[in-house]
């Protein structure tokens, strides 16, 4: 595992996205409950931007055409199929690392 430092922890605010560039690939960040999510920050419908979304509990909504992910998983939550590739993240103190390199199919219940 590659862990490339994101972000600092207070540059996140709950309940919203942050884009970010990490080791070359776009990334959507989100804290949801305190816990950081990391996923693909392009939608797999038509590129839009995945972090500026709204965001419902764990829902985001790309601001462009309305497809919905799950942050936890990238599941899309109309087809129940995983769209977006979901990374492992690690907070450290007060930084946050993301893994974009070991992108993983999330099997969590969403």
């Amino acid at each position: 595992m590659a862990y490339q430092l994101a972000c600092k922890l207070d540059q996140l605010d709950e309940g919203s996205g942050r884009e970010l560039l990490v080791d070359g690939r776009i990334v959507a960040l989100f804290v949801v409950d305190r816990a950081v999510f990391a996923v693909d920050g392009i939608c797999a419908h038509q590129g839009g931007p995945i972090s500026q979304g709204a965001v419902d509990r764990h829902c985001v909504t790309c601001p462009w055409h309305g497809w919905q992910y799950d942050v936890r998983s990238g599941t899309n939550l109309l087809t129940g199929r995983q769209m977006l590739d979901c990374f492992p993240v690690e907070v450290r103190g007060d930084e946050v690392w993301v893994d974009v390199q070991d992108a993983i199919t999330c099997k969590k219940d969403a």
